[in-house]
């Protein structure tokens, strides 16, 4: 049967050593991936191969089984990625379709950054369904973006069906407001950080609890962030509570609660 034309557009490939260090945290805590044979596909990895390559040696630690395909739409960065395969890493020639190795039916998480940020919003949609269609019964679909360094990132995970939360993570030490990562949110709610948005809400209010807590940084910008964190909780955010993640400096909220409006 004859391939099909990959979906998507090549993107600049942008990529840095390193660089996807918070997210690749987070999908090391997720569950299914400890599970036997898990797979996860890097999609858009980029001009280098080397943050697919970081997240087989990371997750490989967790789970030896583990299987990470790296997909790009760009012919020559997959002979890069081809260059460094090895048993567990796979590259593949595709897109939004998300193909996978012969003999291996659905993905189990697929991490799409700095990807969709390159496209308009009215995409997202049919790049999520598209991506959607490829995961497992408990598989997770991981979409985001961050900073050049990795200092700044956030990401939206969904299910087979639906977005589930919204993740930011921020190097705290380097910290000035918890908004500075807007510049780095998910296409799909980077244009919604306006006054009657919910994400415009959600961060300002992280704003103002960090402000409030301005006292703790003697202690370190650590405390400084889990007072926050503990205070948009008292305010009624619906974030899951996880001391451990707020001490990376990472925080999660109910999608429902920064959900775009008229979507």
């Amino acid at each position: 049967m004859a391939s099909k034309k990959p979906i998507g557009t090549v993107t600049r490939g942008t990529t840095n050593p390193n660089r996807l260090r918070r997210v690749d945290r987070f999908i090391a805590s997720l569950p299914i991936v400890k599970t036997h044979g898990c797979t996860v596909v890097d999609l858009g990895y980029g001009a280098s191969p080397i943050t697919a390559v970081e997240l087989h040696e990371r997750l490989s630690k967790l789970n030896a089984s583990i299987r990470v395909v790296g997909v790009e739409i760009d012919r020559e960065r997959v002979e890069r990625g081809l260059a460094v395969a090895k048993p567990g890493l796979d590259f593949l020639l595709g897109g939004f379709e998300t193909p996978l190795p012969s003999g291996v039916m659905c993905a189990d998480v697929i991490r799409a950054f700095n990807v969709l940020r390159q496209y308009d919003e009215s995409e997202v949609a049919a790049a999520w369904v598209q991506m959607q269609g490829r995961l497992s019964e408990n598989g997770l679909l991981v979409e985001g973006t961050c900073d050049e360094i990795g200092r700044l990132s956030s990401w939206v995970t969904l299910d087979r069906t639906r977005p589930l939360t919204f993740t930011i993570s921020l190097h705290l030490p380097s910290l000035e407001t918890p908004s500075q990562v807007a510049e780095r949110l998910p296409k799909v709610l980077i244009h919604r950080n306006i006054a009657g948005e919910a994400v415009h809400e959600y961060l300002t209010a992280l704003d103002r609890a960090w402000a409030n807590h301005a006292p703790l940084s003697t202690f370190g910008a650590v405390q400084r962030w889990v007072a926050t964190c503990e205070s948009i909780a008292a305010a009624g955010w619906p974030v899951r509570r996880n001391l451990k993640r707020w001490k990376l400096g990472e925080l999660t909220v109910d999608w429902s609660a920064v959900a775009p409006k008229n979507v």
